[in-house]
Protein backbone atom coordinates (compact mmCIF):
# COMPACT_ATOMS: atom_id res chain seq x y z
CA UNK A 1 0.00 0.00 0.00
CA UNK A 2 1.35 3.40 -0.90
CA UNK A 3 1.90 5.62 2.10
CA UNK A 4 0.59 9.17 1.84
CA UNK A 5 2.84 12.02 2.80
CA UNK A 6 0.83 14.51 4.82
CA UNK A 7 3.36 17.30 5.09
CA UNK A 8 3.84 18.16 1.36
CA UNK A 9 0.06 18.49 1.16
CA UNK A 10 0.03 20.86 4.14
CA UNK A 11 2.88 22.87 2.69
CA UNK A 12 1.15 23.14 -0.70
CA UNK A 13 -2.08 24.34 0.87
CA UNK A 14 -0.32 26.88 3.11
CA UNK A 15 1.90 28.18 0.33
CA UNK A 16 5.28 27.83 2.07
CA UNK A 17 8.13 29.91 0.72
CA UNK A 18 11.82 28.96 0.69
CA UNK A 19 13.42 28.95 4.15
CA UNK A 20 17.13 29.15 3.51
CA UNK A 21 19.49 28.12 0.73
CA UNK A 22 22.57 26.06 1.39
CA UNK A 23 25.96 27.42 0.61
CA UNK A 24 28.77 25.27 -0.61
CA UNK A 25 32.51 25.72 -0.55
CA UNK A 26 34.28 26.56 -3.80
CA UNK A 27 37.57 25.02 -2.63
CA UNK A 28 40.99 26.45 -1.74
CA UNK A 29 40.90 30.02 -0.47
CA UNK A 30 38.07 31.16 -2.72
CA UNK A 31 35.34 33.19 -1.10
CA UNK A 32 31.98 31.74 -0.24
CA UNK A 33 29.22 32.91 -2.59
CA UNK A 34 25.69 33.68 -1.45
CA UNK A 35 22.73 32.04 -3.09
CA UNK A 36 20.61 34.34 -5.27
CA UNK A 37 18.03 36.11 -3.20
CA UNK A 38 19.61 35.11 0.16
CA UNK A 39 20.27 37.82 2.66
CA UNK A 40 23.64 37.99 4.32
CA UNK A 41 22.12 37.51 7.76
CA UNK A 42 20.77 34.14 6.73
CA UNK A 43 24.12 33.02 5.46
CA UNK A 44 25.43 33.17 9.00
CA UNK A 45 23.23 30.17 9.82
CA UNK A 46 24.49 27.90 7.05
CA UNK A 47 27.21 25.24 7.49
CA UNK A 48 30.70 26.69 7.25
CA UNK A 49 29.55 30.26 7.77
CA UNK A 50 29.55 32.67 10.69
CA UNK A 51 28.11 30.27 13.28
CA UNK A 52 29.65 26.84 12.69
CA UNK A 53 29.40 25.88 16.35
CA UNK A 54 25.60 25.88 16.11
CA UNK A 55 25.02 24.45 12.65
CA UNK A 56 27.59 21.68 12.97
CA UNK A 57 25.13 19.87 15.22
CA UNK A 58 22.31 19.83 12.66
CA UNK A 59 23.38 16.68 10.77
CA UNK A 60 23.66 14.80 14.06
CA UNK A 61 20.14 15.91 14.97
CA UNK A 62 18.82 14.96 11.51
CA UNK A 63 17.24 18.41 11.18
CA UNK A 64 17.67 21.51 9.09
CA UNK A 65 16.93 25.21 9.51
CA UNK A 66 13.41 26.52 8.99
CA UNK A 67 12.09 30.00 8.27
CA UNK A 68 8.44 31.02 8.07
CA UNK A 69 6.67 34.11 6.88
CA UNK A 70 4.23 35.85 9.16
CA UNK A 71 1.34 34.46 7.08
CA UNK A 72 2.62 30.92 7.51
CA UNK A 73 3.11 31.42 11.25
CA UNK A 74 -0.47 32.61 11.56
CA UNK A 75 -1.85 29.78 9.46
CA UNK A 76 0.00 27.14 11.46
CA UNK A 77 -0.72 28.72 14.83
CA UNK A 78 2.96 29.17 15.64
CA UNK A 79 3.64 31.24 18.74
CA UNK A 80 6.87 32.18 20.48
CA UNK A 81 7.97 32.64 24.06
CA UNK A 82 11.09 33.85 25.79
CA UNK A 83 13.26 31.55 27.87
CA UNK A 84 13.29 32.78 31.46
CA UNK A 85 14.07 31.71 34.99
CA UNK A 86 11.14 30.78 37.17
CA UNK A 87 10.29 29.16 40.48
CA UNK A 88 7.37 26.74 40.46
CA UNK A 89 5.64 24.47 42.96
CA UNK A 90 4.52 21.00 42.01
CA UNK A 91 1.85 18.93 43.72
CA UNK A 92 2.52 15.22 44.19
CA UNK A 93 -0.61 13.25 44.98
CA UNK A 94 -0.95 9.69 46.20
CA UNK A 95 -3.36 7.47 48.10
CA UNK A 96 -2.39 5.83 51.37
CA UNK A 97 -3.86 3.79 54.19
CA UNK A 98 -4.04 4.81 57.82
CA UNK A 99 -2.32 2.45 60.23
CA UNK A 100 -1.48 2.39 63.93
CA UNK A 101 2.18 3.32 64.53
CA UNK A 102 4.21 0.19 65.13
CA UNK A 103 6.05 1.78 68.05
CA UNK A 104 2.75 2.54 69.79
CA UNK A 105 1.40 -1.02 69.72
CA UNK A 106 1.67 -3.29 72.77
CA UNK A 107 0.74 -6.95 73.14
CA UNK A 108 -0.34 -8.03 76.62
CA UNK A 109 1.04 -11.49 77.39
CA UNK A 110 1.37 -13.30 80.75
CA UNK A 111 4.78 -14.52 81.84
CA UNK A 112 3.45 -17.46 83.80
CA UNK A 113 0.76 -20.11 83.38
CA UNK A 114 -2.59 -19.67 85.07
CA UNK A 115 -6.33 -19.12 84.77
CA UNK A 116 -8.32 -15.94 84.07
CA UNK A 117 -10.57 -15.26 87.05
CA UNK A 118 -12.12 -11.95 85.94
CA UNK A 119 -11.98 -9.76 82.81
CA UNK A 120 -11.91 -6.10 83.77
CA UNK A 121 -11.59 -4.97 80.11
CA UNK A 122 -13.95 -7.26 78.28
CA UNK A 123 -14.59 -5.73 74.84
CA UNK A 124 -12.60 -4.79 71.77
CA UNK A 125 -12.40 -1.06 71.08
CA UNK A 126 -12.30 0.06 74.71
CA UNK A 127 -9.98 2.90 75.63
CA UNK A 128 -7.59 2.08 78.44
CA UNK A 129 -5.05 4.09 80.40
CA UNK A 130 -1.53 3.14 81.35
CA UNK A 131 -1.65 1.18 84.62
CA UNK A 132 -5.36 0.32 84.30
CA UNK A 133 -6.18 -3.28 85.40
CA UNK A 134 -7.10 -5.55 82.50
CA UNK A 135 -7.81 -8.89 84.20
CA UNK A 136 -7.11 -10.95 87.33
CA UNK A 137 -5.18 -14.17 87.06
CA UNK A 138 -4.81 -17.18 89.35
CA UNK A 139 -1.47 -18.89 89.06
CA UNK A 140 0.10 -21.41 91.47
CA UNK A 141 3.49 -19.90 90.60
CA UNK A 142 2.30 -16.45 91.63
CA UNK A 143 0.90 -17.79 94.91
CA UNK A 144 4.22 -19.47 95.65
CA UNK A 145 6.11 -16.28 94.80
CA UNK A 146 3.95 -14.32 97.27
CA UNK A 147 4.65 -16.79 100.02
CA UNK A 148 8.35 -16.67 99.24
CA UNK A 149 8.32 -12.89 99.56
CA UNK A 150 6.59 -12.96 102.93
CA UNK A 151 9.04 -15.59 104.21
CA UNK A 152 12.02 -13.54 103.03
CA UNK A 153 10.56 -10.47 104.70
CA UNK A 154 10.12 -12.25 108.07
CA UNK A 155 13.64 -13.62 107.87
CA UNK A 156 15.10 -10.20 107.10
CA UNK A 157 13.24 -8.72 110.08
CA UNK A 158 14.71 -11.33 112.45
CA UNK A 159 18.35 -10.91 111.43
CA UNK A 160 20.42 -8.56 113.58
CA UNK A 161 21.92 -5.76 111.44
CA UNK A 162 25.09 -6.14 113.45
CA UNK A 163 25.62 -9.48 111.79
CA UNK A 164 26.67 -7.88 108.59
CA UNK A 165 26.98 -10.95 106.39
CA UNK A 166 23.73 -12.60 107.53
CA UNK A 167 21.79 -9.34 107.28
CA UNK A 168 23.12 -8.67 103.77
CA UNK A 169 22.09 -12.16 102.63
CA UNK A 170 18.59 -11.70 104.07
CA UNK A 171 18.18 -8.38 102.30
CA UNK A 172 19.37 -9.89 99.01
CA UNK A 173 16.81 -12.68 99.33
CA UNK A 174 14.06 -10.14 100.03
CA UNK A 175 14.98 -8.05 96.98
CA UNK A 176 15.12 -11.16 94.79
CA UNK A 177 11.59 -12.13 95.87
CA UNK A 178 10.29 -8.65 95.04
CA UNK A 179 12.10 -8.66 91.71
CA UNK A 180 10.65 -12.02 90.76
CA UNK A 181 7.09 -10.74 91.14
CA UNK A 182 7.93 -7.53 89.29
CA UNK A 183 9.35 -9.49 86.37
CA UNK A 184 6.03 -11.33 86.18
CA UNK A 185 4.36 -7.92 85.61
CA UNK A 186 2.99 -7.61 89.17
CA UNK A 187 2.83 -3.92 89.98
CA UNK A 188 4.78 -2.21 92.77
CA UNK A 189 1.46 -1.28 94.36
CA UNK A 190 0.40 -4.94 94.66
CA UNK A 191 3.81 -5.97 96.01
CA UNK A 192 3.72 -3.20 98.62
CA UNK A 193 0.20 -4.17 99.72
CA UNK A 194 1.31 -7.79 100.08
CA UNK A 195 4.17 -6.79 102.37
CA UNK A 196 2.01 -4.49 104.45
CA UNK A 197 -0.88 -6.92 104.96
CA UNK A 198 1.17 -10.10 105.05
CA UNK A 199 -1.69 -11.94 103.35
CA UNK A 200 -1.29 -14.02 100.21
CA UNK A 201 -4.05 -13.41 97.65
CA UNK A 202 -5.37 -16.03 95.27
CA UNK A 203 -5.33 -13.74 92.22
CA UNK A 204 -3.21 -10.85 91.02
CA UNK A 205 -3.98 -8.25 88.39
CA UNK A 206 -2.32 -7.63 85.01
CA UNK A 207 -2.37 -3.95 84.00
CA UNK A 208 -2.06 -2.06 80.70
CA UNK A 209 1.55 -1.00 80.00
CA UNK A 210 0.40 1.80 77.66
CA UNK A 211 -2.60 4.04 77.08
CA UNK A 212 -4.60 3.37 73.93
CA UNK A 213 -7.38 1.47 72.25
CA UNK A 214 -7.92 -2.28 72.51
CA UNK A 215 -7.53 -3.40 68.89
CA UNK A 216 -7.76 -7.13 69.63
CA UNK A 217 -8.99 -9.19 72.60
CA UNK A 218 -8.15 -12.88 72.61
CA UNK A 219 -9.21 -13.95 76.11
CA UNK A 220 -12.40 -14.80 78.00
CA UNK A 221 -13.16 -15.43 81.67
CA UNK A 222 -12.13 -18.83 82.96
CA UNK A 223 -9.69 -19.41 80.12
CA UNK A 224 -6.50 -21.29 80.84
CA UNK A 225 -3.54 -19.26 79.66
CA UNK A 226 0.11 -20.07 79.22
CA UNK A 227 3.14 -17.84 79.29
CA UNK A 228 3.53 -15.96 76.00
CA UNK A 229 -0.15 -16.17 75.01
CA UNK A 230 -1.37 -12.86 73.59
CA UNK A 231 -4.37 -11.65 75.55
CA UNK A 232 -4.80 -8.10 74.23
CA UNK A 233 -3.35 -5.84 71.56
CA UNK A 234 -3.43 -2.17 72.54
CA UNK A 235 -2.43 0.75 70.33
CA UNK A 236 -1.89 4.42 71.13
CA UNK A 237 -3.67 6.24 68.28
CA UNK A 238 -2.89 9.81 69.31
CA UNK A 239 -0.62 9.75 66.26
CA UNK A 240 -1.23 7.60 63.18
CA UNK A 241 0.74 6.62 60.12
CA UNK A 242 -0.34 7.14 56.54
CA UNK A 243 1.67 5.06 54.08
CA UNK A 244 1.44 5.74 50.36
CA UNK A 245 3.33 5.00 47.16
CA UNK A 246 5.35 7.73 45.41
CA UNK A 247 6.61 7.31 41.86
CA UNK A 248 10.33 6.84 41.44
CA UNK A 249 10.69 10.12 39.52
CA UNK A 250 9.22 12.06 42.47
CA UNK A 251 11.50 10.66 45.16
CA UNK A 252 13.92 13.56 44.78
CA UNK A 253 11.25 15.88 46.22
CA UNK A 254 10.10 13.73 49.16
CA UNK A 255 12.41 13.36 52.13
CA UNK A 256 12.19 12.93 55.88
CA UNK A 257 10.80 16.12 57.38
CA UNK A 258 8.76 17.12 54.31
CA UNK A 259 5.25 18.42 54.99
CA UNK A 260 2.14 16.74 53.62
CA UNK A 261 -1.61 17.46 53.52
CA UNK A 262 -3.94 14.60 54.46
CA UNK A 263 -7.59 14.28 53.45
CA UNK A 264 -10.07 11.47 54.10
CA UNK A 265 -13.50 10.95 52.58
CA UNK A 266 -15.07 10.73 56.05
CA UNK A 267 -14.40 14.45 56.60
CA UNK A 268 -14.81 16.21 53.23
CA UNK A 269 -13.30 19.65 53.01
CA UNK A 270 -11.05 19.11 56.02
CA UNK A 271 -7.37 18.37 55.98
CA UNK A 272 -4.63 17.69 58.49
CA UNK A 273 -0.93 18.34 58.24
CA UNK A 274 1.58 15.52 58.56
CA UNK A 275 5.33 15.05 58.36
CA UNK A 276 7.26 12.47 56.38
CA UNK A 277 8.85 10.27 59.04
CA UNK A 278 10.34 7.53 56.87
CA UNK A 279 11.10 6.78 53.22
CA UNK A 280 11.45 3.07 52.58
CA UNK A 281 14.86 2.07 51.17
CA UNK A 282 13.50 -0.25 48.45
CA UNK A 283 11.63 0.59 45.22
CA UNK A 284 8.82 -1.73 44.15
CA UNK A 285 10.05 -3.28 40.90
CA UNK A 286 6.67 -3.87 39.25
CA UNK A 287 5.12 -0.45 39.91
CA UNK A 288 8.33 1.63 40.08
CA UNK A 289 7.07 3.26 43.26
CA UNK A 290 8.51 3.78 46.72
CA UNK A 291 6.59 3.65 50.00
CA UNK A 292 6.57 6.81 52.08
CA UNK A 293 5.38 7.05 55.68
CA UNK A 294 3.69 10.19 56.97
CA UNK A 295 3.08 10.72 60.70
CA UNK A 296 -0.14 12.63 61.42
CA UNK A 297 -1.45 13.93 64.77
CA UNK A 298 -4.85 12.42 65.55
CA UNK A 299 -6.72 14.60 68.06
CA UNK A 300 -10.07 13.13 68.97
CA UNK A 301 -9.03 9.85 67.30
CA UNK A 302 -10.82 10.91 64.12
CA UNK A 303 -8.40 9.05 61.86
CA UNK A 304 -8.99 5.34 62.29
CA UNK A 305 -6.72 2.49 61.19
CA UNK A 306 -7.94 1.01 57.92
CA UNK A 307 -9.18 4.30 56.47
CA UNK A 308 -7.91 5.38 53.06
CA UNK A 309 -6.46 8.87 52.80
CA UNK A 310 -5.30 11.15 50.00
CA UNK A 311 -1.84 12.57 50.57
CA UNK A 312 -0.64 15.78 48.89
CA UNK A 313 2.97 16.94 48.80
CA UNK A 314 3.58 20.50 47.62
CA UNK A 315 7.22 20.66 46.60
CA UNK A 316 9.42 23.32 45.03
CA UNK A 317 10.12 21.47 41.79
CA UNK A 318 11.83 24.41 40.04
CA UNK A 319 13.80 26.95 42.03
CA UNK A 320 15.01 30.01 40.10
CA UNK A 321 16.04 27.96 37.10
CA UNK A 322 15.51 28.04 33.34
CA UNK A 323 12.18 26.51 32.31
CA UNK A 324 9.98 26.45 29.21
CA UNK A 325 6.41 25.34 28.48
CA UNK A 326 6.19 21.58 28.10
CA UNK A 327 4.45 22.13 24.75
CA UNK A 328 7.59 23.83 23.43
CA UNK A 329 9.62 20.61 23.64
CA UNK A 330 9.61 18.04 20.84
CA UNK A 331 10.19 14.62 22.41
CA UNK A 332 11.46 12.17 19.80
CA UNK A 333 12.25 9.26 22.07
CA UNK A 334 15.98 9.62 21.46
CA UNK A 335 16.37 13.29 22.23
CA UNK A 336 14.43 16.40 23.28
CA UNK A 337 14.42 19.36 20.90
CA UNK A 338 13.47 23.02 21.17
CA UNK A 339 13.39 25.35 18.15
CA UNK A 340 15.19 28.63 18.82
CA UNK A 341 14.36 31.70 16.73
CA UNK A 342 17.22 34.07 15.98
CA UNK A 343 17.07 37.76 15.14
CA UNK A 344 16.61 37.00 11.42
CA UNK A 345 13.62 34.74 12.11
CA UNK A 346 15.43 31.48 11.34
CA UNK A 347 14.39 28.51 13.48
CA UNK A 348 17.20 26.23 14.61
CA UNK A 349 16.68 22.99 16.58
CA UNK A 350 18.53 22.78 19.90
CA UNK A 351 18.90 19.57 21.83
CA UNK A 352 18.05 20.10 25.49
CA UNK A 353 18.24 18.09 28.70
CA UNK A 354 14.99 18.10 30.67
CA UNK A 355 14.71 18.31 34.44
CA UNK A 356 11.75 18.43 36.79
CA UNK A 357 8.22 19.25 35.70
CA UNK A 358 5.89 21.66 37.45
CA UNK A 359 2.44 21.99 35.92
CA UNK A 360 2.87 22.90 32.25
CA UNK A 361 6.49 24.00 32.77
CA UNK A 362 9.60 21.85 32.46
CA UNK A 363 13.06 22.62 33.76
CA UNK A 364 15.90 22.87 31.23
CA UNK A 365 19.19 21.59 32.60
CA UNK A 366 21.22 22.40 29.47
CA UNK A 367 20.78 23.47 25.86
CA UNK A 368 19.13 26.89 26.26
CA UNK A 369 20.13 30.28 27.60
CA UNK A 370 18.00 32.82 29.39
CA UNK A 371 16.46 35.40 27.03
CA UNK A 372 16.39 33.21 23.90
CA UNK A 373 13.16 33.11 21.87
CA UNK A 374 11.72 29.67 21.17
CA UNK A 375 8.72 28.19 19.38
CA UNK A 376 5.96 27.62 21.93
CA UNK A 377 3.31 25.89 19.80
CA UNK A 378 2.88 23.90 16.54
CA UNK A 379 6.29 22.35 17.11
CA UNK A 380 5.38 19.08 15.44
CA UNK A 381 4.88 20.83 12.07
CA UNK A 382 8.10 22.78 12.45
CA UNK A 383 9.95 19.59 13.38
CA UNK A 384 8.49 17.76 10.35
CA UNK A 385 9.65 20.46 7.97
CA UNK A 386 13.07 20.56 9.64
CA UNK A 387 13.50 16.81 9.13
CA UNK A 388 12.36 16.97 5.50
CA UNK A 389 14.70 19.85 4.84
CA UNK A 390 17.63 17.90 6.30
CA UNK A 391 17.00 14.99 3.89
CA UNK A 392 16.38 17.14 0.78
CA UNK A 393 12.68 16.42 0.77
CA UNK A 394 11.49 19.91 1.48
CA UNK A 395 8.47 21.55 -0.06
CA UNK A 396 8.58 22.90 -3.62
CA UNK A 397 10.44 26.20 -3.86
CA UNK A 398 11.84 25.87 -0.35
CA UNK A 399 15.57 25.54 0.30
CA UNK A 400 17.18 24.15 3.44
CA UNK A 401 20.66 24.08 4.85
CA UNK A 402 22.84 21.67 2.95
CA UNK A 403 20.38 21.22 0.04
CA UNK A 404 20.63 24.47 -1.85
CA UNK A 405 21.22 22.77 -5.20
CA UNK A 406 17.77 21.22 -5.19
CA UNK A 407 16.09 24.59 -5.08
CA UNK A 408 18.14 26.16 -7.85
Amino acid sequence: MKRLNFFPFVRARLGFVPVAAALWACGGDSEMAEMPGMEGDHAAHMPGMAAPSETDTLPALGRGLVQLTSEQEQALGVTYTAVERISAVREIRTVGRIDAPEGNIADITPKTDGFVEELLVATTGEAVLRGQPLLTIYSPALVAAQEELLTARRLAAQVDPAATEAWSSAQSMLEASRRRLAWWDITDEQIERLEQTGEVTKTLRLVAPVSGIVLEKDVVEGQRITSGTRLYRIADLSTVWVEGEVFERDLQFVEVGSQAHIEVTAYPGEHMMGTVSFVYPVVEIASRTNRVRVSVPNPGLRFKPGMFATVFFEVAAIQDDIAVPLEAVVVTGERNLVFVRDEAGVLMPHEVVLGARAGDQVQILSGLAEGETIVASANFLIDAESRLGATGGGMPGMQHAGHGEEGR
